[in-house]
């Protein structure tokens, strides 16, 4: 068996080719680019010493994204490929009496840990489950998006005209959104005829709001204390901002119906699982793939980071232990967000939750309780593929 360890980067890869003994063929490793003379000059090197799937292993580390597009390419010519855990070569690394970091020996460390046969696989999601991933990844990041433009909203308008976080239960509903995109500073909205000012307000509300409401925003307008210089400026700003967070909205809108897509085709009872709805199952799907790939539900605490990192040295053994938050951050919002809600809605973990708050613990410190046992109960329900029964 021959192992072929390959060291990624953006614009190039080292590649090292070890035969069963260690030995490092031609005396060296090589670079090669990444583009099609890259996969070319691989080839070649592969016919030379006659490197086959059938006689080799590769090995690679998941760096960021990069490692994606040979890793395509081995894929589709039939090789086994091994997607390295980081942790592990850093080990290696670490055991070398020098503790030099280039290309050539980073390849060479990943080849050797093939070799040795001791190290843990990253998952490498496959047709739908990478789709979903991306998809759900993506959300995130908007989601995220959404989050910025508020705030920075918020930021705008606390200067401009800091009483209208008052005038509204949410100042980023239709209604006051409407009165924003048109009038945004207080001497527009107080300039504004109080019939046109009704009709806005009772349009955009469906009739919850009237000319009450039309009083009460010029009297506040005519008696705020925002800035007076350079409102027009500010005004922009927060006209262009709330612009792009109902395109942004709109287009989260539309990656929910493509992630529902791909839910409906994979079928899961991921979703009857206290406090996971459609986006939570997605999440936990894509990002956990393959459930038998997990031997206990201990592994997916472990890969959800939620396990707790324990610091002990001799006798000594700290008392305040965290999460430690190893895993896929994906993974663990989705547990987490999903255990927020089980604590309260699923009468079993509610019951566990308020049992660790009588007990004195903090409600962080239940929630992730709470988190750990999902973890178990998301184990079971997708290795029998069966929903989840509500035990009172």
């Amino acid at each position: 068996m021959y192992y072929i360890g390959i060291d990624i980067a953006k614009k190039s890869h080292e590649v090292c080719f070890l035969n069963q003994d260690g030995g490092v063929l031609d005396g060296n490793s090589f670079k090669i680019p990444n583009t099609l003379s890259g996969v070319d000059k691989l080839q070649k090197m592969l016919d030379k010493y006659a490197l086959t799937p059938e006689n080799s292993q590769v090995g690679m580390e998941a760096t960021g994204h990069y490692w994606l597009v040979l890793y395509s390419w081995l894929h589709e010519k039939g090789f086994t490929i091994k997607v390295i855990n980081p942790i592990v070569t850093d080990a290696m690394r670490n055991m070398r009496i020098r503790k030099v970091k280039n290309d050539r020996i980073d390849a060479e460390i990943v080849a050797r840990v093939l070799l040795f046969g001791d190290y843990q696989e990253t998952a490498v999601a496959q047709g739908d489950t990478l789709a979903l991933r991306q998809l759900c990844r993506f959300r995130l990041w908007q989601v995220q998006t959404v989050g910025d433009l508020k705030r920075k909203v918020i930021s705008l308008l606390d200067q401009v005209f800091p009483e209208y976080a008052d005038l509204f239960t949410d100042i980023f509903g239709m209604s006051s959104k409407q009165i924003l995109l048109e009038h945004t500073t207080p001497e527009e909205i107080a300039s504004l005829h109080t019939r046109k000012l009704t009709t806005m307000l009772n349009k955009s509300s469906h009739g919850r709001f009237g000319k009450e409401k039309a009083l009460e925003l010029k009297a506040v307008a005519n008696g705020s204390l925002g800035i007076r210089i350079a409102t027009d400026a500010f005004a922009f700003q927060i006209r262009q901002m709330l612009e792009q967070l109902e395109f942004v909205e709109d287009q989260i809108k539309l990656i929910d119906g493509e992630i529902e897509k791909y839910m409906a085709k994979l079928d899961s009872p991921v979703t009857t699982i206290p406090g996971v709805g459609p986006v939570y199952g997605a999440v936990i799907l894509s990002e956990l793939g393959d459930i038998h790939r997990f031997p206990s539900a201990k592994q997916i605490v472990s890969y959800s980071g939620i396990d707790a990192h324990v610091t002990q040295s001799g006798e000594f053994t700290g008392s305040n232990s965290h999460m430690s938050k190893r895993g896929s951050p994906y993974l663990r919002r989705a547990i987490w967000g999903a255990a927020f809600i089980a604590s309260w809605s699923d009468p079993q973990l509610k019951a566990y939750y308020q049992s660790l708050r009588a007990r004195g613990k903090p409600h962080r410190v239940a929630v992730g309780a709470v988190a750990r046992k999902l973890c178990y109960i998301i184990f079971a329900i997708l290795t029998e593929n069966r929903p989840y029964e509500v035990r009172f």
